[in-house]
């Protein structure tokens, strides 16, 4: 009788005791993105208020809610400097409940917030950074390299160029990880198809602007081809002053970063001949064509592939917290990595478990002046290049966290 006396008496408490509070499915009740790049040095123009468009059309087409709650967009210029860009993103994370950091632009800054949104469990994902081993040796659980990086821009533009005759490099190289990392992948693909490299001239960045003596060094070697391992307005002004000094008459230039409004800036008579990998092309199909006239109308250029890259990362992530019911970082990324991205940007694509986005890439040579049809009509696409073979193997990346 004991026994069932303490039997009612637990199932009557049981029964009178008050729910458990459903766990909030947004921390703060909102979303937070910020977007981290350079709004006014070298790659403003490729990445910049460019990229913090892209991201408002994103939340502004995904309808400006979450779960029914607000997404709200704020952004920064890192200037292009590590300590800051850290500083920021901690300061966002800490006091302003930022869930997710977008574009970064540079490998320097992006190295340095990497680890710590990955120390308090946020997002980061990058667009503008090349860097290979930020899904290599660097990686982290919650970060997404998603745009492209140097291993797929050497893979697409190295080994072309070789194949067109172009077997003797000389690099005009960046002096930090990112134009490190990209002469290091070009010089291995070079290699790999029976081309030899010369040697290379490193130039401090940012701050250079005049390229005259790494220029004359790289005519000196006598390479048949200068690798431009740089990006932004260092290839821009390392292109002009090629032609100025008469090199590019006897020797090639291969543009390892190149971007659209690189070309526009340069226009089509110093540029022609070009080949580049880029992972978008305004003009590839509709889908591409309608969602880049509606970036032009509201900012007055052509997309780059930094900053269509940055509206569909933003749009993936939006998707993956509605998904998931939670702005919680694990949950979000395990979203975001068994979706596969369908969008005008990639199709078919998918995270890895490395945090690299592997998708289709293209191999494009720069229009003679005479062969462009209308404004910004810049590129032949020579090929596309499959996901499989644009970007290294899950395998062949030294991910930590792939391996467990």
């Amino acid at each position: 009788m004991h026994r069932f006396a303490l039997a009612a008496l637990v199932a009557g408490l049981a029964a009178g005791a008050a729910p458990a509070p459903a766990a909030e499915k947004l921390s703060d009740g909102k979303v937070k993105l910020g977007v981290l790049t350079d709004m006014t040095g070298y790659y403003a123009d490729l990445a910049g208020p460019g990229s913090v468009l892209a991201a408002r059309m994103a939340v502004e087409d995904f309808g400006g809610k979450v779960l029914g709650k607000p997404v709200e967009l704020v952004s920064a210029d890192h200037q292009l400097k590590a300590d800051v860009a850290s500083n920021i993103a901690r300061k966002w994370i800490d006091e302003g409940q930022v869930d997710a950091i977008v574009d970064l632009v540079s490998s320097s800054t992006a190295g340095a917030v990497m680890p710590v949104a990955a120390e308090k469990k946020r997002i980061t994902l990058l667009s503008g950074p090349g860097t290979t081993a930020f899904t290599g040796e660097k990686c982290t659980r919650y970060n997404v390299h998603y745009t492209y990086n140097n291993w797929a821009l050497a893979n697409g533009t190295g080994r072309e160029v070789v194949k067109q005759g172009g077997d003797s490099w000389f690099f005009l190289t960046a002096d930090y990880i990112f134009g490190k990392s990209l002469e290091e992948d070009t010089t291995k693909v070079v290699k790999a198809a029976g081309g030899k490299v010369l040697g290379a001239a490193r130039y401090p960045s940012p701050g250079t602007t005049d390229f005259s003596s790494y220029l004359l060094q790289a005519q000196g070697s006598g390479a048949k081809i200068i690798g431009l391992a740089n990006a932004g307005a260092d290839t821009v002004n390392s292109i002009r002053q090629a032609e100025e000094f008469g090199i590019t008459p006897k020797q090639s230039l291969a543009g390892l970063l190149v971007f659209i409004t690189d070309v526009h800036s340069l226009g089509l008579e110093a540029a022609k001949g070009m080949y580049l990998t880029t992972a978008f092309y305004w003009d590839l199909n509709d889908e591409t064509r309608k969602w880049s006239r509606r970036f032009f109308q509201k900012h007055g250029k052509m997309p780059t592939m930094v900053q269509a890259g940055v509206y569909s990362s933003v749009m993936h992530y939006l998707k993956a917290v509605q998904a998931a019911g939670t702005d919680d970082a694990d949950a979000v990324m395990a979203k975001m990595r068994e979706t596969p991205v369908n969008d005008f940007f990639a199709k078919n694509a998918r995270i890895g478990p490395d945090g690299l986005l592997r998708h289709d890439m293209y191999l494009a040579r720069v229009k003679a002046p005479k062969d462009s049809k209308q404004p910004w009509d810049y590129y032949q696409i020579v090929k596309t290049i499959p996901a499989a073979e644009a970007f290294p193997s899950v395998e062949a990346q030294a991910c930590p966290l792939a391996k467990r």
